[in-house]
């Protein structure tokens, strides 16, 4: 599977914690990809590449990652071609123009929604779909009310995306960044982590050391917990703003449905 990272916070450097998130790409090797806030506005980078093989990343690391907003992902394809386009982040720009930017680890086994999707987007991913899927339930949410979405009509349109598309066991471990609302899911157990700093709230597929190293005088009591399961939440400005629907659409290890998918469709998982 794949591994994302994410911090949404005050403005810190990240350079640690980001270092050890990317030297697991020893077994995520098909491409990784940052993206990062500065002066408001979200750039992504990325590259069809193993993360620690990569002299653009080293030199982008040694010069040092400071920021409020950091997205992280290390790809595992399960299924289907390697290739820049396939690497996450995806972004994505809504009808009011906001700039929405998506990582995702998981696969998709059914999900019909994400069907009329494929003739538009860039690469050929189920995570690429998925993004594109919610930028249009969010663009007819916005086109219903004639005006552009408050944060919490925002959080309710993704809320029941979620809860449809985690359905039938589908794995949804996602963060999606809205330029002001940071949100996350994960339904299948142990997988996605969250560290709450007194900066603000990291998040690692696995626990990473080095996020108490980095805080220094801060790290008392620095621990990782699981988030919340089968359950979106989103964070404003590095702090939980709201809890969504518990839907109970636990995935589960699927030996069987992957080598049909594999074996029946050129969709690319994660």
């Amino acid at each position: 599977m794949c591994e994302l990272f994410g911090y949404q916070g005050a403005t810190r450097n990240l350079t640690a914690p980001l270092a050890e998130f990317f030297s697991h790409s020893t077994d995520h090797p098909d491409g990784w990809g940052l993206a990062t806030r500065q002066h408001g506005a979200v750039s992504a980078e990325k590259e069809f590449a193993q993360a620690s093989r990569s002299s653009y990343l080293l030199r982008r690391l040694s010069a040092g990652v400071t920021t409020d907003l950091a997205l992280g992902h290390i790809r595992k394809a399960t299924v289907g071609i390697r290739t820049r386009e396939n690497c996450h982040p995806f972004t994505g720009t809504d009808c009011t123009g906001r700039q929405w930017t998506l990582i995702h680890n998981g696969t998709m086994f059914d999900a019909p929604e994400l069907e009329p999707f494929r003739a538009t987007q860039i690469g050929n991913t189920d995570s690429e779909r998925v993004l594109l899927c919610l930028l249009d339930r969010i663009n007819r949410a916005t086109a219903e009310a004639g005006r552009p979405l408050t944060a919490t009509e925002r959080f309710a349109v993704i809320d029941r995306a979620v809860c449809s598309l985690s359905a039938n066991n589908n794995k949804l471990n996602l963060l999606l960044f809205d330029g002001q609302l940071l949100f996350a899911h994960s339904n299948y157990e142990g997988t996605l982590h969250t560290c709450t700093t007194p900066e603000g709230t990291l998040f690692s597929t696995r626990p990473l050391a080095a996020a108490q190293e980095a805080a220094g005088e801060n790290a008392v009591d620095l621990t990782w917990e699981p988030l919340p399961f089968c359950q979106l939440t989103a964070f404003a400005n590095g702090r939980l703003a709201l809890t969504g629907t518990d839907h109970g659409n636990v995935s589960v290890p699927a030996p069987e449905l992957l080598a049909k998918l594999k074996a029946t469709t050129v969709a690319v998982a994660c």
